[in-house]
């Protein structure tokens, strides 16, 4: 998929978040017309842009009920002396720091701390914020939805370093000898970000 893709791409998510609004909130048998036929479009849309089958966008892209809003990932953030703690996925055999999707009932801090467990091994208490971004704004592929990822630094405070069931290896890395990425999750843009936490521990959190 080249560049102008990548906007067509957004376009169309914004035209399915437009419908499932409208489907929604509207009573009127004629715009529930209209909203089903924009959610129509931005599905063909997807399908030229991604190949993806019809059926398999229906239930990713256009399946959720209610006002659609952005996903949230949830990144834990640990270091050892001058080294940051990473995973390596299962799924792509890439790197990442040590997250995913926020769970309904979970504090954002929360799911840090379950997710560093499930895929690191380690036990950790979370200590602050330190960045909100919007995947958009960042040089990841292109997905098909939008996502925030919330990135918190946490303190290790026990455990034992292994992987876990979506994850094959963990290890502390420096940031000029970093592995290969997982780069649907992570850019080596966000681990230099996070570094600069590190070595300037008063540099306020950042937002998109």
């Amino acid at each position: 998929m080249n560049l102008k893709n990548y906007k067509w791409l957004d376009m169309a998510k914004r035209m399915q978040a437009l419908a499932q609004a409208g489907l929604t909130y509207s009573d009127n048998k004629y715009d529930i017309d209209r909203y089903q036929q924009m959610r129509q479009l931005s599905l063909e849309i997807v399908h030229d842009f991604t190949g993806m089958d019809m059926q398999t966008l229906v239930d990713v892209f256009a399946s959720e009920k209610g006002y659609q809003t952005p996903k949230v990932d949830v990144r834990g953030v640990i270091f050892r002396d001058d080294k940051i703690l990473m995973v390596r996925e299962t799924i792509d055999g890439g790197w990442t720091i040590p997250g995913g999707w926020a769970d309904v009932g979970l504090t954002p801090f929360e799911v840090a701390r379950k997710e560093v467990f499930e895929e690191a091994g380690l036990i950790v208490t979370p200590v602050r914020l330190l960045a909100v971004l919007d995947k958009k704004c960042h040089n990841h592929p292109p997905d098909l939805y939008h996502i925030y990822k919330i990135f918190v630094l946490c303190e290790e405070t026990g455990g034992t370093l292994q992987g876990g069931m979506e994850t094959s290896e963990t290890g502390f890395f420096s940031p000029d000898n970093l592995p290969p990425l997982s780069m649907p999750r992570i850019t080596e843009e966000q681990i230099r970000l996070m570094f600069e936490y590190k070595n300037n521990p008063e540099k306020p959190a950042v937002c998109d």
